[in-house]
């Protein structure tokens, strides 16, 4: 299996940069300097016209967006190792939870984010919005607080991808003024999550 996987440090990559370790399997790494616009070069563009990382060139296949790789690592490799569902009502239920947490919980994060960070244009940030978007990510931390009461992990009570599509952003929600402090639930299962070795790999980039 030929795998080129395209990704930059401390970004949404990370998430496909744990799986890849967490697999084991060979691969290799292209790291892009967002900085000074690797991603943006035709080259890159040919393969992902997003401009964006992750990208995951897989048999010379390129597939983009994170959930989609994850998705596809999951199938192709993650079952026999025991780090994705297989074919049953598991995995529905893990579909289930990296959609929410691609499409409910990352859009509410991207709306904070956007209407909070000095990244942003002043004019183009609405402080009510931001608002907004942070209770509606109180709420959404609520119900994955809820959805582990009594569990070690969201699906099946074992470590799997569905952990690594959601896991990694919550320690970086305090960084933004985003309160985690009533959710343990969460709380315990971040650091169950990224107490795991392959987790420390991908934070050495």
């Amino acid at each position: 299996m030929d795998l080129k996987f395209y990704y930059a440090p401390m970004t949404s990559a990370s998430r496909v940069h744990w799986a890849l370790e967490e697999l084991g399997i060979p691969y290799e790494k292209v790291k892009l300097d967002l900085a000074a616009g690797d991603q943006k070069k035709p080259e890159y563009l040919a393969l992902n016209p997003n401009g964006k990382v992750p990208l995951l060139v897989a048999e010379g296949r390129p597939i983009f967006e994170g959930l989609a790789i994850l998705l596809y690592l999951g199938e192709r490799f993650g079952t026999d190792k025991g780090l994705f569902p297989p074919p049953n009502p598991d995995r529905a239920e893990a579909f289930k939870w990296m959609a929410w947490g691609a499409v409910t919980f990352g859009e509410a994060l991207q709306r904070y984010l956007r209407n909070s960070l000095d990244r942003f244009p002043e004019d183009e940030r609405s402080p009510k919005a931001a608002e907004a978007a942070k209770n509606d990510l109180a709420s959404h931390l609520a119900i994955l607080n809820e959805a582990l009461e009594g569990k070690e992990y969201l699906v099946g009570n074992t470590f799997s991808f569905v952990d690594i599509s959601i896991a990694p952003a919550i320690p970086f929600l305090g960084r933004f003024g985003i309160d985690v402090s009533p959710f343990p639930n969460v709380n315990a299962w971040v650091a169950r999550c990224i107490a795991r070795p392959a987790f420390a790999r991908v934070m050495q980039g």
